[in-house]
């Protein structure tokens, strides 16, 4: 039998414990099946040393997140390929495959930004632990530079440990968030890391959103939906990082070449909840009409209908909207429209007309050409491309 058709014994070393970790191994199980010649070895776990049976494991690829290389020696030593998904390897020459970091701390900044929030932090981690946190925060505020706003930087030093260790951090956090003026939006580089400045900010007495807004990374819904208020979030595309990493793993164990680069891979979008519901405007008429476009434009509203609750002219309308937004108002009701046809695209089966109208366009055929103008893709190439889901 030729080696292309025998079994391929393939590590999993990714946690189970985070909602991220578990969406990469269901994106590898589902290439494992379609391949239909892997056999896994996997068992819960969470970001923490490699198990003990990996040292005298005789295998043929491992995909890993692995912390730092230190944890990852006897991973490296078996010289078998390896997939880094963490970023702690690619200095050994592993191929990285990951989110876009850019594209994440982007989406971020515009969520606030289109909240009307010109001051920005970020919350991280000490440097050299994340890597790939670290960027995140050099991406978001880089991009808080460019617009000439102000962007500090909190670092965490641990999880919380132990109870001294997590009162430490809690009081550090705090503050850090109470010499922020306000007010203040603030990107956290994962989702647990929002969590603790979403418990500061209610230990100090802070209010979220109107003080201080929080918008994180993950959307883990455990995570995202019981924290106080509900955290907003940017979507991983996990599934698919798990997906393209095998596919990678595969033909790397066949003979073929790693990438020379690597796979960066753009978050699906972001999901909007209480700790980023805030329009922080100082124009109360933009501000209203801007909470009237994200209340309504699925539902087919236009700009006449704009003009008509404002009470301002289209053509104060108008200019207003480009001194605050930087665009037109009808270019703020197709943003909202596409960006809700995005997540219905990549999160439901509904048929693409169907979307078409749940998102307020009177026909296929011109959500599809809007669609295409905004984001390059048609609307049933990015749901193949952006939806990876497990049978």
């Amino acid at each position: 039998m030729a080696r292309s058709h025998q079994p391929r014994h393939v590590a999993i070393l990714i946690e189970s414990s985070r909602a991220y970790g578990r969406g990469i191994i269901e994106g590898a199980a589902r290439f494992a099946r379609e391949r239909g010649n892997w056999v896994l070895y996997f068992e819960p776990r969470g970001l923490e040393n490699p198990p003990p049976w990996i040292g005298a494991w005789k295998g043929d690829g491992v995909l890993a997140r692995l912390p730092n290389r230190e944890i990852a020696s006897s991973v490296i030593s078996s010289g078998v390929p390896i997939i880094d998904l963490y970023g702690s390897l690619t200095d050994s020459g592993h191929p990285l495959v990951a989110g876009d970091n850019a594209a994440i701390a982007r989406l971020a900044f515009e969520h606030l930004w289109e909240r009307g929030i010109r001051r920005f932090g970020f919350c991280g981690l000490r440097p050299a632990v994340n890597r790939y946190t670290e960027e995140r925060g050099e991406q978001f505020r880089r991009l808080a530079e460019a617009a000439d706003c102000p962007c500090p930087i909190a670092e965490s030093t641990i999880v919380g440990v132990t109870v001294e260790d997590w009162e430490q951090e809690q009081r550090q956090k705090g503050e850090w968030l109470r010499s922020l003026e306000k007010p203040v939006g603030i990107f956290a580089g994962y989702d647990e890391l929002g969590c603790h400045l979403l418990t500061a900010c209610a230990r100090c007495g802070i209010r979220v959103p109107e003080e201080v807004a929080v918008v994180s990374t993950g959307n883990d819904l455990v995570l995202c939906e019981t924290s106080i208020p509900p955290m907003s979030s940017v979507i991983l595309d996990s599934e698919r990082v798990g997906y393209e990493s095998a596919a990678i793993l595969d033909r790397v164990m066949g003979g073929g070449r790693p990438p020379l680069h690597p796979l960066r891979l753009p978050p699906l979008g972001l999901v909007a909840r209480r700790s980023t519901d805030i329009l922080a405007i100082d124009d109360l008429t933009i501000a209203a009409a801007l909470r009237y476009i994200r209340d309504h434009a699925c539902a087919g509203i236009r700009v006449v209908d704009l003009v008509r609750e404002s009470g301002l002219s289209q053509s104060v309308l108008e200019r207003r909207f480009r001194a605050i937004l930087g665009r037109s108002p009808k270019a703020e009701l197709l943003r909202v429209q596409i960006q809700r046809a995005r997540e219905l695209l990549a999160e439901s089966d509904m048929q693409i007309k169907e979307i078409a109208h749940k998102c307020g366009f009177g026909t296929e055929k011109y959500f599809s050409d809007a669609f295409l103008r905004e984001t390059g893709d048609r609307p049933g190439a990015f749901r193949t491309s952006h939806r990876w889901q497990s049978d």
